[in-house]
């Protein structure tokens, strides 16, 4: 009988709590709805509620030792919403919107396709011209001022000062193109001063319709340092779009060269989002992080910035040493390009291309000025020649006829060919030497072949061995297929062979006498600056394969490191690279020990082709001068070279495009070593005007 009173106890106490709750609601709305309701009614109705997106940080690109190449300082851009306000004002608040910008430097979009004073399209063809008309329903006899006054009327624009109207033509025409709504901005200008942005945050209420966004800007510390190797990014285009994830939009920007195009999937952040309170008259009442942003990773080059400099440096300063006539001779050259490798790992170090660029110029969009001066500049100054292009390599190709001749047995360490000096078959070709003095070399082994860089030694190697053996050693060396690389549009280069005649000349055979061409780096050769740098890595370290890299790590927002392996298969499947399916060679000891002392009696020895350039250096290097023939009636000038000579670290390759003699392109290699072995400061070189002995492959 208790514990039915007690159950009953409790159901009561359970109902009058449940009824003095109903009366507390019921209280609460009839507050809302009948008491305040008209207020509230008011509130609502005078303000908006929008979701924006909270831009992510880009990765940083940072060289080897952690220094910072690339990163994102903290900008802002103005977006404009649309607000409840009538034409007239719209225009005005554009107007002055405008003006704000330009008083403070700050650029702001303009695709209206219509230039005034005088008044001229911006478009360049007529077909493009009748486009857009189209689009606009404009009538295709319309003149270009009729067309900028239709667009006056389209936008009742009051205003008539000419300048000003086409101000806010401007930003109407953005708005038309994007569409903008109370929760969809049109963006104005993506990097703006400090100075605008104080102006429209203190003075918000004269500016309906805008908000300030704090994003991220990219910053290239370095200005042109690395260039060509990190690259640069660029709005976003329709194509780009359909192909990534649903990280981006058409307001991004992604990486267009270089490392920021390759590794974009890695620098590309996750982007967070935040809500804007804003009344319907456009004014910005406050917001709130609702989604934190996930920065992009970081990508860490093995390039050294320290050494970067010095090799850009010592890279133009050559290049205008020899165009300036500063040697013996005087050669019209503008470009060129150097690569610094780490021989056992195939690291590099340093890769520079003459002329060079500023990637911050493409930061917001490039102009159509300097986007000119890039594009029409003969030299390419957009171009990574140490990747891109390919040059026939001349005479610092002849190690690789000397290791094919030596290991297929045409010839041993002990045999000696008499040079002197016209080679007594098929054209009858010269050696330089005989060219430059009317005798031959004499009598000469391997060794002393690369060290005097004697062209008839060769021709009678070659002519004994063969075009198909010549090609099996250049291929193991890896020249005639791309090195792998983590950088876009790498060239494959060309190697001589019976295929590569049949392929440019329709179908036709190969003739002995063309293997003394190939033999001295001429004929169909033709290689990157970073592949003869691979293959002179591959000489110093003994002949072990390395594949060339530009990246250490990424390093991921949360500090994880992403693995070598994932590393290199998302570079390889971004690139198409794909196994050049050649095979190991043991090279004999003796025969690579024979080669390379030839190449340190060319730095080393008197009437070595490059004693003049090294005689005083406290490191033992080996090298080897190249100057090749090239169209135009112009001579490429290339150096190759490793050191230190008993324990190799590093190997370095200078070429000049049309620098005369490698005995030129040397200096620069010279002055390369010095900084990385630490001697830039305490090393005095003698400054060599003449060049007693220098060799042309022909």
């Amino acid at each position: 009988m208790r514990n039915k009173l007690d159950i009953k106890l409790r159901f009561n106490i359970l109902t009058m709590i449940i009824y003095i709750v109903g009366i507390i609601l019921l209280l609460q709305l009839f507050n809302l709805q009948i008491i305040n309701g008209a207020e509230y009614r008011s509130q609502s109705n005078t303000r908006l509620t929008r979701e924006s997106v909270l831009e992510a940080a880009r990765g940083s690109i940072l060289d080897s030792s952690g220094n910072v190449l690339a990163t994102s300082d903290m900008g802002f851009s103005i977006n404009l919403y649309k607000s409840k306000v009538d034409n007239n004002t719209l225009n005005n608040n554009i107007l002055n919107i405008i003006n704000v910008l330009e008083s403070n430097g700050d650029k702001y979009v303009d695709n209206f396709p219509i230039k005034i004073s005088p008044f001229e399209y911006t478009l360049t063809s007529e077909e493009s011209i009748k486009k857009w008309k189209t689009e606009n329903k404009i009538k295709e006899e319309t003149t270009v001022e009729e067309a900028f006054y239709e667009f006056k009327e389209k936008y009742k624009i009051e205003n008539d000062n000419i300048e000003d109207i086409r101000k806010i033509i401007v930003i109407r025409y953005e708005v038309a193109q994007k569409g903008y709504s109370s929760t969809k901005a049109v963006e104005i200008s993506d990097n703006i001063s400090l100075e605008s942005a104080l102006v429209f945050n203190e003075q918000s209420m004269s500016f309906p319709g805008i908000n300030i966004v704090v994003q991220p800007i990219r910053k290239y510390v370095s200005d042109t340092l690395g260039a060509h190797i990190i690259g640069n990014i660029g709005k976003i285009n329709k194509n780009e779009l359909e192909k990534v994830d649903e990280r981006y939009d058409l307001n991004d920007y992604i990486g267009k060269m270089g490392i920021e195009y390759v590794f974009e999937n890695y620098l590309k952040g996750q982007n967070g989002t935040k809500q804007i309170d804003m009344s319907v008259d456009g004014t910005v009442t406050g917001e709130y992080v609702t989604t934190e942003a996930i920065e992009g990773s970081d990508v860490v080059l093995t390039i050294d910035a320290n050494l970067q400099k010095v090799v850009e440096e010592a890279l133009e300063a050559n290049i205008k040493k020899i165009a300036s006539g500063g040697f013996s001779q005087r050669y019209d050259t503008n470009s060129g390009a150097a690569v610094v490798m780490n021989v056992k790992t195939g690291e590099i170090l340093a890769m520079a291309s003459y002329p060079t660029y500023n990637p911050q110029d493409f930061v917001g969009g490039i102009n159509t000025e300097m986007w000119n001066v890039y594009n029409t500049d003969i030299n390419k100054p957009l171009r990574n020649k140490a990747i891109q292009d390919a040059y026939a390599p001349g005479s610092i190709f002849k190690m690789v006829t000397a290791i094919a001749a030596l290991e297929s047995g045409t010839i041993t360490t002990r045999d000696r060919i008499n040079d002197t000096g016209v080679y007594p078959k098929y054209t009858n070709p010269v050696c330089w030497y005989y060219t430059s003095f009317h005798r031959g070399h004499g009598s000469l082994n391997v060794s002393d072949a690369i060290k005097h860089s004697c062209n008839y030694f060769f021709y009678e190697v070659g002519d004994r061995m063969g075009i198909d053996t010549l090609e099996k050693y250049s291929r193991f060396f890896g020249l005639g297929n791309k090195t792998g690389v983590e950088l876009p549009s790498e060239t494959s280069g060309v190697v001589a062979s019976k295929s590569a005649k049949a392929e440019k000349t329709n179908g036709q055979p190969w003739y002995p006498g063309e293997t003394l061409s190939a033999v001295i780096g001429q004929s169909y050769n033709s290689f990157s600056p970073l592949q003869m740098t691979r293959y002179t890595s591959m000489l110093a370290n003994g002949g072990n394969r390395i594949k060339p890299t530009v990246i250490k790590t990424i390093i991921n927002a949360d500090g994880s490191e992403v693995s070598k392996e994932e590393i290199a298969k998302f570079s390889d499947e971004k690139l198409g690279i794909t196994p050049d399916g050649i095979d190991d060679m043991d090279i004999n000891d003796q025969n690579l020990r024979n080669i390379l002392e030839g190449m340190k009696s060319v730095t080393s020895e008197t009437g070595g082709t490059a004693y003049n350039i090294f005689k005083n250096f406290n490191i033992e290097v080996g090298g080897k001068t190249g100057s090749a023939e090239a169209p135009g009636n112009k001579v490429n000038a290339w150096f190759s070279g490793f050191a230190p000579f008993d324990n190799p670290e590093i190997a370095v390759v200078v070429f000049v495009e049309n620098g005369g003699h490698g005995n030129y392109s040397a200096e620069a290699v010279r002055d390369i070593m010095a900084q990385y072995f630490g001697m830039n400061s305490n090393q005095v070189y003698e400054d060599m005007t003449a060049i007693p002995d220098v060799e042309l492959s022909r």
